[in-house]
């Protein structure tokens, strides 16, 4: 792993440097303190990160730790254990096929064929439309992006992608997503496209076979290899912000410019834990399921334990109702936050009316507790935000019924 960072370090020229950990360090402590990093203590962690920080023994395959600077190794090695992992697997007796997904990072060997779902970077809800959906086969794909996880310092957003060479974070690339044969060169460009400026990721995307890329920048602009569009998967249905006629009608009632969003957080506990099973959804005055948001879980035998989710929606559900299943390349979020969307329709995409909902939250986690939470919420086109209160499993909960936001499109 050490000697694949030596070669994208030396590819990139600089862009990629484990050694980033001294900057990321840097702007962690000067949020806590509300301050920018003077440029004396930026150049201190260029300095840093331009020091050799060890040395590699081939024959004996061993390594030496030549400097005090703090590493940071996570920039692609979820894709190096994706491919080891998947070559196990795939070495297994029967076994034609595996895809692998950490964390949106993603390789899918053999005779499978994986449709994966791209992020949008302006998008604020989990569940939103993606920004495009490609298939592939034999072939790893892996997304970074300055969108979900930074530094607020004075009021102003950071990002935690930062450039080694310059100790700033960076700011015109929000997204790139990386199609490479070998999974660590997808994770490697993946971030390297995030630093670098989008003439520079081409040239050097150009000198890789196999290599294809989507890098969106800060206003919206998409910049694409030219192979990218024939890894679309076409036919995609259009997302909910795509022009349907008038904004209201006396039928819907729902107005299309309103929006409801739900947001959670994940309680976090010391030492090892599983993650609760979770399901979230929109039930009317009649008490009738309208909408499942989200439905979190591992494997189908465990979903009786979100007993009331189960019990109310789960035949109609799996008979065709919301059972879209995909996988999805983004960014790395941050562990437990969540933003779920409603677009006011109901599960077989039709438009509900305006009145009055209840919100649905269900946890259950093994070797945990059993949590249902639930707040009403009046959706008739007047903005207006509640808080729902936490318990165990889930640490907070709110609801938010807003106008939407206006797309930003490249």
């Amino acid at each position: 792993m050490l000697r694949l960072f030596d070669y994208w370090k030396q590819q990139t020229g600089g862009a990629l440097d484990p050694a980033a950990e001294a900057v990321s360090r840097l702007w962690k402590k000067s949020a806590l303190e509300q301050r920018l990093p003077t440029a004396q203590e930026r150049a201190i962690a260029v300095t840093e990160v331009h020091q050799t920080h060890w040395t590699l023994d081939e024959r004996y395959q061993t390594a030496i730790h030549l400097s005090a600077t703090p590493l940071m190794t996570n920039t692609f090695v979820k894709s190096y254990i994706i491919r080891k992992v998947a070559e196990k697997v795939m070495a297994l007796p029967g076994v034609e096929s595996v895809v692998v997904n950490i964390g949106g990072d993603l390789l899918a060997l053999g005779a499978r064929a994986e449709t994966v779902a791209i992020s949008n970077p302006f998008a604020d809800a989990e569940n939103d439309a993606p920004l495009a959906t490609v298939g592939i086969q034999n072939k790893a794909i892996a997304t970074s992006g300055n969108y979900r996880r930074g530094f607020s310092i004075q009021g102003k957003w950071y990002s935690h992608i930062v450039d080694p060479r310059t100790a700033f974070p960076v700011r015109e690339v929000v997204s790139a997503t990386v199609v490479a044969p070998n999974a660590t060169d997808a994770g490697a460009l993946a971030t390297a496209f995030n630093v670098l400026h989008p003439e520079e990721s081409k040239k050097l995307a150009a000198t890789l076979p196999g290599v294809e890329y989507l890098i969106i920048d800060k206003d919206g602009r998409q910049y694409a290899s030219p192979g990218w569009e024939a890894l679309l998967v076409k036919n995609e249905p259009a997302p909910p912000s795509a022009p349907m006629g008038k904004a209201k009608t006396k039928a819907q009632g729902w107005s299309q410019n309103y929006e409801l969003l739900v947001t959670l957080e994940l309680s976090q506990f010391e030492g090892r834990f599983r993650r609760p099973f979770v399901a979230v959804w929109v039930e009317n005055s009649k008490k009738q399921t309208v909408r499942t948001l989200a439905l979190w879980y591992d494997r189908p035998r465990w979903l009786p334990d979100l007993k009331s989710w189960y019990h109310k929606n789960f035949t109609g559900y799996t008979n065709g109702k919301g059972a879209d299943i995909s996988s999805i390349s983004s960014a790395t979020r941050p562990p437990g936050k969540y933003t779920l969307k409603w677009d006011g329709k109901d599960d077989l995409g039709k438009p509900v009316e305006a009145g009055t909902y209840t919100i649905y939250i269900e946890a259950a986690r093994e070797h945990g507790t059993y949590q249902m939470m639930s707040k009403e919420i009046e959706c008739v086109k007047t903005p207006k935000k509640m808080d729902i209160s936490g318990n165990v499993e889930v640490a907070s909960a709110a609801l938010e019924f807003r106008k939407k936001p206006k797309a930003k499109n490249g």
